[in-house]
């Protein structure tokens, strides 16, 4: 197995050149799939975080005068460097992520359409007017970029979180600077360099490595106008206030606790793949996976039997390896964090139907591997009822009402994503208007919108008030300016 000193350490991007970062501490990059090291991130300083930060402001005026046709010309150079590139970009996130080909290939895809709705901008940017609003009196409305914006962006999505943002920021005229997870830098990289392909100017877009100290310097450099952040609840909470009280715009993201209900008139034959792969897929690691799964009435039994089938159908393995359907978890303190809270459910008296904690990949044995796992009778005051995972681990908790069903989705604070199975319009009417979430999939198992709709979650799932890409992403990286003018 190769050692750190094997590995490349990887550069920061500034000013349009790979720089080295100003620091001597280092964190291993591994795939999680045999354990090994692939890459090592630079802890940056804040030092770096400012050296990005007046690259991207020395390049701002200039690419905000750029014609938004020029801009946007750029986004299609790099959407063809995406599609050319397709499947060398997702088996870089298979390696670094350990997510299956078919899986990274899916978010690659989501990815680019992106890039794709970002391309619209010059429609998308377009303002408005009014003649006369009093005698002689005209107003009219323009979008303009706020400056220097930034994203931190999570380990599960390495290629398509960072598209969320990047792409509409720098098409609407700011400059931007990325911080990757430090745990998955790789597929970043590479965009960058794709980037730097396309005609885009040194500084509008910069890319700084590293851990918590390149956070908190994000959120508190007054250079920057905007921050996007996609992770857990407790840190989003923290980026949100932290930027917010530098005077920044903020959109973040928070983690998720996704209810899955199942109407006893549910068409199980048409629905369960698609269920169990909203539970497993991404081995669970994914903002809008299923969480608990919540039968309605008579269905519990059946539904429970049938998810205990698909979560054995499962191969578990290498995520590169044809055949396997599922893979392992980013690294080893992640794995033994998913045990842990299989530990808690068997303490708390939780039914364990399947354990996932023995699971051996044989000709993978570094790699971090937690295997299905299922519940039943998971009550919401139990850990593994109350607490994001992020795991392959599926919750049964049966109730015997569609109102209980709402009931126990309003109490939990965090509020993403949330799914109806049923084959009754009434049903679905009634949960979609009572869903607490605010993305709510009928007969969809994982509800994640297109790249032309908002993407967020509310309460707990989401610190601002723009939601990210979509019309909304257009909303949250211009200012509306409104002149008024008469003249004599």
């Amino acid at each position: 197995m190769p050692t750190h000193t094997d590995a490349a350490v990887l550069d920061n991007f500034i000013g349009g050149r790979w720089v080295a970062a100003d620091t001597k501490d280092f964190l291993d990059v591994r795939n999680p799939a045999v354990g090994e090291v692939i890459g090592r991130t630079p802890l940056s300083s804040a030092a770096d975080v400012d050296a990005a930060v007046q690259a991207a402001t020395r390049a701002f005026p200039a690419w905000r005068d750029t014609p938004v046709n020029t801009r946007a010309q750029v986004l299609y150079k790099f959407k063809a460097l995406l599609e050319e590139h397709f499947d060398e970009l997702a088996r870089t996130v298979t390696t670094e992520h350990g997510k299956t080909l078919d899986e990274a290939r899916g978010s690659v895809r989501r990815g680019i359409e992106c890039v794709e709705v970002a391309c619209g901008a010059p429609s998308l940017m377009q303002g408005m007017a009014l003649e006369d609003i009093a005698v002689g009196i005209d107003c009219h409305v323009v979008r303009q970029p706020l400056g220097v914006c930034a994203a931190i962006s999570p380990f599960n999505f390495p290629a398509m979180v960072p598209m969320w943002f990047l792409p509409f920021a720098i098409v609407t005229g700011n400059t931007f600077v990325l911080k990757p997870s430090e745990q998955v830098p790789l597929s970043q990289r590479k965009m960058a360099e794709w980037l730097a392909q396309c005609g885009l100017p040194a500084g509008v877009v910069n890319i700084v490595n590293g851990g918590a100290d390149v956070v908190n310097a994000i959120c508190d450099h007054p250079g920057i106008r905007a921050v996007s952040f996609v992770g857990s609840t407790a840190v989003a909470k923290h980026v949100y206030q932290r930027a917010t009280h530098g005077g920044k715009r903020v959109q973040a993201l928070g983690g998720a606790k996704n209810f899955v209900v199942v109407m006893p008139d549910a068409d199980l034959d048409r629905s369960m793949s698609v269920i169990s792969e909203s539970f497993y897929g991404c081995a669970g690691e994914r903002c809008l996976a299923g969480s608990m799964l919540v039968p309605v009435g008579d269905i519990h039994e059946e539904a429970r039997e049938r998810m205990v089938e698909s979560a054995r159908a499962l191969k578990v393995g290498d995520g590169l390896q044809p055949g396997v359907t599922m893979g392992p978890v980013i690294s080893a303190k992640h794995r033994d964090r998913v045990r842990d809270y299989i530990a808690k459910g068997v303490a708390e008296g939780a039914k364990l139907l399947l354990d996932g904690r023995q699971t051996r990949v044989d000709d993978r044995p570094n790699g971090y591997f937690v295997g299905p796992t299922v519940f039943d009778s998971v009550s919401p005051g139990m850990a593994i009822g109350r607490e994001e995972i992020f795991g392959p681990v599926a919750s049964i908790c049966p109730v015997r009402t569609l109102d209980e069903a709402v009931a126990v989705m309003q109490a939990h604070p965090n509020a993403n994503a949330t799914s109806i199975f049923t084959s009754s319009g009434k049903a679905a009417r009634e949960f979609s208007k009572k869903a607490s979430a605010s993305m709510v999939g009928v007969n969809i198992g994982v509800a994640a919108p297109m790249a032309y709709f908002p993407f967020g979650g509310a309460k707990d799932s989401f610190f601002g008030d723009l939601k990210a890409h979509g019309r909304d992403a257009f909303e949250f990286y211009t200012d509306k300016k409104v002149t008024i003018s008469r003249w004599f």
